[in-house]
């Protein structure tokens, strides 16, 4: 299990993150990516804790999403299944469990920051969070066709994973303001959303 996890995590993270799973009895299942979340925990029909996490996923926001369901599991263990799946309990749990790794042998100083901050009150997505999700954007393994919004343009089209084709308008407080060109509906975006901007 050490070997698999050294592919995925910051190597000083490898033995604290498997004394982890030990100690939970976690099934863990690295899989393909998902476009709707990093990881997922469930208690299986047959009592097992099981732990999927995305493979695609860079060294640093793959540890932060494995003990985000790790926390969810503890926090369920303890505080009973009628708790909010990112309640205050769920919180507390993360913040406890994130707290050994904050520091700078595993994360880069770009980051760590970043990560601390974050961990003060963390939310259900590291994603809502912008600023830490475009520091740990740039470990991505990025095509190089591939932009983020705040790159794109005002008044470029680009397209979305889904195929669905925008025009990008101006900035609304911290998010982008773009037009669906099919239905002339506005959206807004998060600064750090990947698209592939349609040259003109």
């Amino acid at each position: 299990m050490s070997e698999v996890l050294s592919k995925y995590l910051p190597e000083h993270a490898v033995q604290s993150c498997f004394e982890l799973i030990k100690a939970n009895s976690v099934h863990l299942k690295i899989v393909n990516e998902r476009q709707t979340r990093h990881g997922d925990y469930r208690k299986g029909l047959s009592g097992k804790h099981e732990i999927t996490v995305n493979a695609n996923l860079n060294k640093y926001r793959f540890l932060i999403t494995l003990v985000h369901e790790i926390a969810h599991l503890v926090a369920f263990e303890k505080f009973g299944r009628k708790i909010l799946p990112h309640g205050v309990e769920w919180k507390m749990t993360f913040q406890r469990l994130m707290v050994p790794f904050i520091r700078p042998e595993i994360f880069p100083h770009s980051v760590l920051p970043l990560v601390a901050n974050h961990f003060r009150n963390p939310t259900a997505s590291s994603d809502t969070d912008a600023k830490l999700a475009f520091a740990l954007k740039q470990f991505d393994e990025r095509k190089p066709d591939i932009h983020f919004i705040h790159e794109v343009p005002s008044g470029s089209l680009f397209r979305i994973k889904n195929g669905r084709i925008f025009q990008k308008k101006g900035l609304r407080v911290k998010r982008y303001e773009c037009v669906e060109v099919q239905t002339g509906r506005t959206f807004l975006f998060n600064a750090n959303a990947e698209v592939e901007i349609i040259p003109g």
